[in-house]
């Protein structure tokens, strides 16, 4: 992965522009210097930088620069939140011509909107915020102008995260939010409400939490390095009339956990088309 990021963005004939350098603007920053990509490649606009940030521009960064002195510009991308879009994007068009690449992070700022605020060849995209330690996963749409070569580009630049999955239908963003951008607070909840029943069931405090814990993260890690599906991981689990199936005929039970994520999912996904709107 980083050899094939150095080498498609070595190509760019011009910088990389990132607007918003928070903390998902600065996982993709720090994605692309591990990378190998040079600090001085890079141009980053955030009002308010944090201390990491700040020091980056001490390695070459160009932090802030005044507006005529960004120079030529081959991507932009817009980590900005998007309640700021509206007041960042006058201060973003002078930097975009009809052939730049724009890249956008944003939830629920749809690619029209994007292009009557900048122009562009615009790639939208949703990523999750295990990006923060190259664990994300990426799923991204592209404008109809935007060329394979660009495209090659964007995929360049998310995957310097985690995983990037492309889909043609832009409308499929909002169930990808609700499934994947939303997603790590549901695994945050039950490692939560997995610590809290292990209390009422006698646990001290303090071990519930490191079970609940490391039993999420290990299981993950399981999921990832098998070539099962989860349900087999699940089954395998479970033997007849044991302590795991005694738990799961209440998780899946008629209100049990399956009904739950299909209307908390639908209840993300209406209120993503809502922001979208």
């Amino acid at each position: 992965m980083n050899n094939t990021l150095s080498q498609t963005l070595a190509a760019l004939k011009g910088g990389i522009v990132l607007a918003g350098a928070g903390k998902m603007g600065g996982a993709l920053l720090t994605g692309w210097l591990k990378a190998g990509l040079p600090a001085d490649h890079v141009v980053a606009i955030e009002p308010h930088p944090s201390a990491e940030i700040a020091a980056l521009a001490k390695q070459g960064l160009r932090l802030n620069p005044a507006p005529g002195a960004v120079g030529d510009v081959a991507a932009l991308v817009v980590a900005v939140k998007p309640q700021m879009f509206a007041a960042a994007a006058p201060l973003l068009k002078p930097q975009v011509s009809t052939t730049t690449l724009v890249v956008s992070i944003m939830a629920g700022i749809t690619i029209t909107r994007i292009v009557a605020a900048c122009g562009g060849a615009v790639v939208r995209a949703m990523p999750n915020t295990p990006a923060a330690i190259g664990r994300g996963i990426t799923v991204a749409v592209p404008a109809a102008n935007v060329s394979a070569g660009q495209r090659e580009v964007a995929d360049a630049l998310l995957r310097a995260t985690g995983a990037v999955e492309w889909v043609a239908d832009e409308a499929l963003l909002d169930p990808v939010t609700a499934v994947s951008g939303s997603g790590p607070a549901y695994v945050f909840l039950l490692v939560e409400e997995l610590a809290r029943a292990g209390v009422a069931s006698g646990l001290p405090a303090d071990l519930a939490a490191r079970l609940a814990r490391e039993t999420v993260a290990g299981s993950g890690a399981l999921l990832e390095q098998s070539d099962s599906d989860a349900a087999t991981l699940r089954q395998n689990v479970t033997s007849p009339g044991g302590t795991t199936a005694a738990a799961l005929e209440i998780l899946m039970g008629p209100d049990g956990l399956a009904g739950l994520m299909t209307r908390a999912v639908a209840a993300a996904t209406r209120r993503s088309n809502e922001l979208a709107n």
